[in-house]
């Protein structure tokens, strides 16, 4: 039946119309903005997951320049402990020198203080931006080390921040001068034989900033007390480990054969009789800073003993040369420590910048078009719109039929 109030053929053109006019619109959309899902509209879901991605590659990016910012921090701290280290080796060549009774100690003196003022001058330049790395004898809690900006972390429960923790390395060479001590905890008057190991020292509490702690051994004949004080960040156990080797240091100079040691059960700090015959220690006193907090000590700096080298004296130079080893090794450990850090940030480094090239590459592979396909898609709905539009106007054509019925 044919009708000129209701035009089925055309109708069904124009639909047919519609749809490839909608989907050529579509694909002129991801020709001209390159993607396949521009906005919400276009997949929802996609799209909110590409904006949660895309917000990560903005964070990462600042990320790459804090990595870059604590890898020069850290590059700086470093090469100045290397030079440090160098310079306190040629103290030590100076020291070595000095032994020889026929020479001019002032001289190498001299030599000795320019070299230590050299070093001075190393460490206070070691400095970027305003951050010096070798210096930490601040009483303000957080001065002992420093956090770089590694990474975030999502999760199902969110987005956290992680940082790589950066130590500082004391170098300077500002003299410690300990405080109140009223706590004494404990002492020992004994016999240690030959080989044995005795005279168990512990100390207690939290350190803070300013703690000052003291051995006082006087039956082992030691020429002065040993003293520490605590620096910000130090822990009972670094507190032990720096009487250590402060105990060793003074049993070397005063030329007595015993040494000291971390219990690692325990945590006290031993000391084994190396002599060859038994010893009485008359008084091992042990003192530290009182449990209610006293904290009024001048903390030191790493390289504090340096200004005790005087080798115009025999007895000068042979005390100079036992302290100049532990000074050399702090320098040593600390380059050491840096380069460490150095390398873990420049990985970090390397690793967010591959990660964020990945999370580039997944976007585009969510949102981006398929240029070629969407190219041969686009020729074929050009071709289907012609012969939509072709078959329209057949369409509109067909009332003009019924008029040769009226002839």
């Amino acid at each position: 039946m044919s009708s000129i109030l209701t035009n089925n053929g055309a109708m069904v053109a124009l639909q047919t119309l519609k749809s490839i006019n909608s989907n050529m619109a579509s694909t002129q959309s991801e020709i001209s903005t390159g993607k396949s899902v521009a906005n919400a509209k276009d997949n929802s879901a996609v799209w909110a997951i590409s904006k949660v991605m895309e917000a990560d590659v903005k964070g990462f990016k600042g990320i790459s320049d804090s990595l870059n910012l604590g890898q020069s921090t850290v590059a700086v701290a470093r090469q100045a402990s290397e030079t440090v280290t160098d310079l306190l080796t040629d103290i030590k060549g100076k020291i070595v020198a000095a032994q020889e009774e026929n020479v001019d100690r002032d001289k190498i003196q001299t030599d000795i203080d320019a070299l230590r003022d050299q070093i001075g001058a190393v460490v206070g330049a070691a400095q970027f931006n305003g951050l010096n790395l070798l210096a930490n004898t601040d009483t303000t809690a957080g001065s002992g080390s420093i956090n770089v900006l590694a990474s975030l972390d999502r999760s199902a429960s969110g987005v956290a921040a992680s940082d790589i923790s950066v130590a500082k390395q004391d170098l300077g060479s500002s003299a410690q001068a300990v405080g109140t001590r009223t706590t004494n905890t404990g002492g020992s008057n004994s016999a240690i034989a030959d080989g044995a190991t005795a005279l168990a020292i512990t100390f207690t509490g939290t350190p803070e900033a300013g703690m000052s702690y003291e051995v006082v051994a006087g039956g082992l004949a030691f020429s002065a007390p040993v003293q520490y004080v605590a620096r910000d960040g130090d822990t009972l156990g670094d507190v032990t480990n720096k009487m250590v080797d402060a105990l060793n240091e003074q049993a070397a100079i005063d030329e007595i054969d015993v040494s000291f040691a971390t219990n690692a059960t325990t945590g006290q700090i031993e000391m084994t009789n190396n002599t060859g015959s038994s010893i009485t220690v008359a008084t091992a006193d042990v003192f530290q800073s009182a449990a209610s907090g006293e904290s009024d000590g001048t903390v030191g700096g790493g390289l504090a003993n340096l200004a005790d080298i005087d080798v115009t004296s025999q007895s000068g130079v042979d005390e100079a040369l036992v302290r100049i080893e532990g000074l050399i090794q702090t320098a040593v450990d600390s380059a050491a420590n840096f380069g460490s850090v150095q390398g873990r940030i420049e990985t970090q480094s390397d690793f967010i910048s591959g990660l964020t090239d990945a999370l580039k590459s997944g976007i585009g592979s969510l949102v981006d078009a398929d240029m070629e396909e969407t190219s041969a898609r686009l020729q074929a709905l050009q071709v289907q719109q012609q012969l939509g539009v072709q078959a329209l106007s057949i369409a509109n054509q067909a009332p003009q039929q019924l008029l040769s019925l009226f002839r």
